[in-house]
């Protein structure tokens, strides 16, 4: 079952996923969409919400690129602190 997003949740995971190199940029699509959906649904979300896709962006990528994330994130005025990531 596929989930419906939060509408400015979707659009800042498209900005995010412009900022993935393109050759993983499918890669990552699949991998942090499954993800927040899992997320959302466990968390008995009715859509996926932000803190569903920081929790999913960083449970999929790789640690050695939790840096620049974490700025494409506050370019786009995501507090990831907020949900309990470290800056």
């Amino acid at each position: 079952m596929t989930m419906n997003w939060d509408k400015t949740t979707q659009e800042k995971f498209r900005v995010l996923l412009d900022k993935i190199p393109v050759f993983l940029r499918a890669i990552a699509e699949e991998k942090v969409s499954k993800r927040a959906e899992t997320i959302a649904q466990k968390e008995n979300h009715p859509e996926i919400t932000e803190k569903d896709l920081v929790d999913a962006f960083f449970a999929e990528t790789p640690f050695g690129f939790h840096g620049p994330m974490k700025s494409d994130m506050e370019e786009l005025g995501i507090n990831y602190v907020q949900y309990g990531y470290e800056k």
